[in-house]
């Protein structure tokens, strides 16, 4: 089967199943050989500019047409039998609609496999229905039963952690200039992790919010993971927080518990991954009793900016 992913979440998943897709989007990287595939994906925004900046950009481009463009040439050339596209945000990647117009106008003989996931739930159905779409269903269920089993054994450490030292109040950014709470699967993921999310709900869309309401829920964990950016990004625009009335009176940072994580590959990729995700997590949450994540998933931020 000839299969397209236009998202790196996808994209994930389709490798964990076996698969190898003959054409992906610009931001696919993982697993490595994901980024040598072609690309049928442009970005109207540049990747590199600081937050406030991308911000803007963003908001030009959903303004005259979309922050991505589909490379048509290319999708026809990669000849799909199966396009897995997204209907969670159109900042994100290519959203459906954009992908059965070009279906319809290229005359594809391709079926448009729509993720909209919003749980840690939600990902394991994509991945069954990206499995069944494929021919792979029992390489599906392995993987689900194996995802779910891991996620079984941090919920119940976390809870015995919890009941010991309570569950701090924690917050996860996913933008910083404006500052955005993440949403979606992060607020499972946090109480999972034996967290107590006060700034949003489980399923529900990140959203930004006032500075001021940061300081009045006062977390005691801070995770600053944006959308898209990685460790060294995340870092090179800390100053939208540092810089911000208020920042030293947070407990997180008089604490020295306030992290910077790979957003572009453990907060907001909504695949496999995000199970180490929640592993991670409870290592910053719970540090006692599970191990702290690799430098490069996630560091303090006031060592790294040392």
């Amino acid at each position: 089967m000839r299969i397209v992913s236009l998202l790196p979440s996808a994209t994930e998943i389709v490798y964990a199943l076996g698969l190898e897709p003959v054409a992906v989007s610009h931001e696919c990287d993982y697993p490595p050989a994901a980024a040598e595939r072609p690309s049928v994906v442009r970005s109207r925004v540049d990747a590199g500019a600081s937050s406030g900046e991308i911000d803007r950009q963003v908001a030009d481009a959903t303004a005259s047409g979309g922050v991505y463009e589909l490379d048509r040439e290319a999708l026809v050339d990669a000849d799909p039998d199966l396009i897995v596209s997204q209907g969670v945000c159109e900042v994100c990647a290519v959203d459906t609609a954009q992908v059965t117009d070009a279906v319809r106008n290229l005359g594809l003989d391709a079926e448009v496999l729509t993720t909209d996931p919003h749980t840690v739930a939600d990902v394991l159905d994509d991945v069954e229905r990206i499995g069944a779409a494929t021919g792979r269903e029992e390489r599906a269920a392995d993987l689900v039963a194996d995802l779910r089993g891991r996620i079984a054994a941090v919920e119940e450490r976390a809870r015995t952690a919890a009941e010991r030292a309570g569950r701090p109040r924690t917050a996860v950014l996913d933008w910083t200039d404006p500052v955005m709470v993440a949403g979606h699967w992060m607020p499972g993921l946090v109480e999972s992790a034996g967290g107590a999310y006060g700034m949003g709900e489980a399923g529900a869309a990140s959203r930004p919010v006032e500075w001021a309401e940061v300081r009045a829920s006062d977390p005691e964990v801070l995770v600053v993971a944006p959308c898209g950016f990685g460790i060294d990004q995340t870092l090179a625009n800390a100053a939208d927080l540092t810089g911000r009335e208020g920042w030293t009176d947070l407990t997180a940072v008089r604490e020295g518990r306030v992290y910077v994580m790979d957003g572009h590959h453990y907060a907001n990729r909504p695949g496999p991954r995000l199970v180490d995700t929640l592993e991670h997590l409870a290592g910053l949450l719970h540090p006692g009793t599970f191990d702290a994540p690799p430098a490069d998933v996630a560091r303090p931020l006031e060592a790294a900016l040392a």
